[in-house]
């Protein structure tokens, strides 16, 4: 995924059909080929009539928004708060991959929830709570501690001062043509393809985000 200007939306690091049984293909591919694209073109066409801001990165867009012209501050928020997410969401799952934490993170989740199956259902929890379309988020604080959040629409945990290690989407679109309406079996089988590997790299790396 480029990070500035022309945003463009690259292939998937696996085949639209490689989480199956858990996500099917055809849900991957709307979901990447479409959804995200959306978000990808709003996003080039609202900054191709802004061209001082064309050198900003995804996650600059993001967390100034209150900084940009009042007319293209929604969909600034909207599209690159869109990209930023599916991005994340896709480059965070893996299958077959570890069926629990690993390294670092793995110490810190047992540190900070009590161990895997209290994190688990939490963060199941979480994204349960969410009220229509949004994400659960694992993240961690300035003060480096792990949290679970959640975000409406296409809000980031950027904008809130967080370093983002783990997400689900729980827009409909991400689970309805498998999971129909029941959102906590696609929780449940979104467990199983969680890159763990990856998120304990993102838990590593942002300890050098903050003083």
């Amino acid at each position: 995924m480029s990070n500035h200007y022309k945003f463009i939306n690259t292939p998937l690091p696996y085949s639209f059909g490689a989480m199956e049984p858990y996500i099917d293909e055809k849900t991957m591919y709307l979901h990447h080929d479409k959804h995200l694209q959306t978000y990808v073109d709003n996003l080039n066409n609202t900054l191709g009539k802004y061209p001082e801001y064309q050198s900003w990165t995804l996650e600059q867009l993001i967390v100034n928004v209150p900084c940009l012209p009042e007319e293209i501050q929604a969909d600034i928020k909207n599209n690159a708060g869109g990209v930023f997410n599916h991005q994340f969401y896709f480059a965070n799952m893996s299958n077959p991959n570890s069926s629990q934490p690993v390294g670092f993170l793995n110490k810190a989740i047992n540190s900070e929830f009590g161990g895997y199956a209290p994190f688990g259902d939490l963060f199941k929890a979480a994204a349960l709570s969410v009220f229509g379309s949004g994400y659960a988020w694992l993240v961690v604080n300035a003060a480096g501690h792990l949290g679970i959040i959640t975000t409406a629409n296409q809000d980031t945990p950027l904008e809130m001062g967080l370093f983002p290690i783990l997400n689900i989407d729980v827009w409909e679109h991400a689970y309805y043509l498998k999971h129909y309406n029941v959102r906590a079996d696609y929780i449940d089988d979104w467990f199983h393809v969680v890159n763990w590997n990856n998120a304990n790299q993102n838990y590593m790396r942002c300890f050098n985000m903050f003083p």
